[in-house]
């Protein structure tokens, strides 16, 4: 009688872990363009996502006492939030950005770094990122990272103590897909902390495409939320990075130029 071989049907079998927390979804989802707060939960409900990135500067989380609360859809109790610095264009905005998020979140430490360079690409000012990130981890925040996708830098933020460095995959917003994947793969295996790609996903086979070359996660708001249907597009983002993250364990085979007959004839009866 013959076993079907497991398979990784249990998130809590394979978990991501970030800075020593365990969450079982490996996306995270941004709370960002979407027509109302309704939808906003119904698509964070459909995505499965337990990190949700909140960008400070833009929305409230209390701030602002006579504004709709995200807090109010979005429970602190039910999700970990991933306060981040969209919005920043030189270190010290953003390290006060990430100040104002630990007091409104009452010593929230878990933060997304972004500086970015100009307002036409979105790309990031590396150096502002640098000097950034050495004043939170200094300040003992948890500094997750957002970078191009340059190994060197990569591993630059990795080695001066971020728990998570996350490589754009195309520019913020232009649903562009992989636009590098060798250097993203080049990233993952040099890694010892998590790699999650942010930015430029624009469709679910984007995101599996980044699953099987090993990232630990993605992160995406744009392409869920500016969807004809943003729910619908949540659930299948869900689905697309389970499946890219089997795939990846499971293994591919080798791409080859010419045929291999799924049937080979060797051994059979004429």
């Amino acid at each position: 009688m013959s076993t079907l071989p497991e398979i990784a049907l249990d998130r809590a079998d394979d978990p991501l872990i970030i800075a020593g927390r365990v969450f079982r979804s490996r996306l995270l989802v941004g709370t960002g363009k979407y027509k109302d707060m309704e939808e906003t939960r119904r698509a964070t409900v459909a995505s499965g996502a337990e990190i949700i990135t909140v960008a400070i500067r833009r929305t409230n989380i209390g701030q602002n006492t006579d504004e709709p609360n995200l807090l109010d859809t979005i429970a602190p109790d039910r999700y970990t939030l991933l306060p981040n610095t969209a919005g920043c264009y030189n270190a010290d905005d953003a390290v006060r950005t990430c100040r104002l998020a630990r007091e409104l979140l009452n010593g929230h430490d878990l933060v997304k770094l972004e500086v970015l360079g100009d307002q036409k690409t979105l790309f990031p000012d590396i150096v502002q990122t640098l000097s950034a990130a050495e004043t939170l981890i200094k300040d003992g925040f948890k500094v997750m990272v957002y970078t191009n996708d340059d190994p060197i830098i990569a591993k630059r933020f990795e080695d001066m103590g971020c728990v998570a460095v996350m490589p754009l995959a195309a520019p913020i917003g232009s649903g562009l897909g992989i636009r590098n994947p060798y250097n993203i793969r080049t990233i993952v295996e040099n890694a010892q902390v998590p790699i999650l790609v942010d930015a430029g996903v624009g469709t679910a086979s984007d995101a599996a495409v980044a699953m099987e070359l090993g990232c630990d996660g993605v992160l995406m708001n744009t392409a869920i939320a500016g969807a004809g249907n943003p729910v619908l597009m949540a659930s299948a983002m869900k689905k697309a990075i389970e499946a890219g993250r089997e795939a990846y364990l499971a293994g591919r085979i080798p791409r080859k130029r010419f045929a291999s007959a799924s049937s080979p004839i060797d051994g059979t009866f004429f």
